[in-house]
């Protein structure tokens, strides 16, 4: 596996912990160029992980490593990042992850507007405007991969009766914005099909342990209910050299494992 992606330029969001972070470690790890952006620098004020450890990490495979702070819920910053990221790696993307999501728990009865538009604008416009500002780069190099992260509570409930697991209604407004972005992506790869750039989703078969994840919901699942971090890395980078047919899929990361008979890799790069 070393030298996968020896030479490629990748951007990764959400890269300051949790599953972004280790996307962008396994692709230094295989020999990416590779940007990370986030909002957190140093310290987050109640989570682990920040940009500088997440570099830190990275710079140890020897390939080139930058750090972009950025707030992808402002439509304004965003617009620089694909620019000032390329600038930095001297060259346009190639592999674009868009990790970075926002998630507010809470019922529908009472769900704020403004809460409402800024899982949206990072879940759904930020991803779409990042898309958008790699493609010129990708067409004219005639190859280009843009993987989006998705998640199962894309998927509506069946009923009367409804099983809707221990979140129950509070992730709806989350979950709509992940069938947001699933749509967006099929329509992007069936538009993009025929110039070699390839659009995909991936999402977690069960649920993977971030910081964020393990907080938010670590302590209702049982072992069952999750998969390990490993496994939804080798997930995304089945689709981060994917080839050209394989586009506007809405895939999950387990399955993509077992359908390509893949061995799940450690995050620098070796057998598990």
């Amino acid at each position: 596996m070393a030298g996968r992606f020896t030479g490629r330029r990748a951007l990764v969001t959400g890269a300051s912990r949790g599953i972004g972070a280790g996307i962008a470690e396994r692709l230094a790890a295989e020999g990416a160029d590779v940007v990370i952006t986030a909002r957190t620098l140093d310290k987050h004020d109640h989570l682990a992980g920040s940009l500088q450890e997440t570099a830190a990490r990275l710079s140890g495979y020897g390939t080139k490593v930058e750090i972009l702070v950025a707030d992808l819920t402002d439509e304004a910053a965003r617009q620089d990042i694909v620019p000032t990221a390329a600038e930095a790696l001297g060259g346009h993307i190639e592999i674009l992850v868009n990790n970075a999501a926002a998630a507010i728990y809470q019922p529908l009865a009472d769900y704020p507007l403004k809460r409402r538009k800024l899982i949206f604008e990072a879940n759904v416009h930020a991803t779409l405007d990042l898309a958008q500002a790699v493609i010129p780069g990708m067409q004219a190099a005639g190859e280009g991969w843009i993987v989006n992260l998705s998640s199962g509570s894309a998927r509506h409930w069946e009923g009367p009766p409804f099983e809707m697991g221990v979140q129950g209604s509070t992730l709806t407004i989350y979950g709509a914005s992940k069938a947001a972005l699933n749509r967006v992506t099929n329509g992007l790869g069936a538009e993009l099909f025929g110039t070699g750039i390839r659009v995909n989703t991936v999402e977690p078969r069960a649920a993977v342990l971030s910081e964020g994840a393990a907080e938010l919901v670590g302590k209702t699942l049982r072992p069952e209910q999750i998969e390990s971090m490993e496994e939804m890395v080798e997930g995304v980078m089945a689709l981060c050299d994917c080839p050209e047919d394989v586009t506007g899929r809405v895939t999950v990361s387990l399955d993509l494992i077992e359908q390509g008979g893949l061995i799940v890799h450690n995050l620098d790069g070796t057998a598990r």
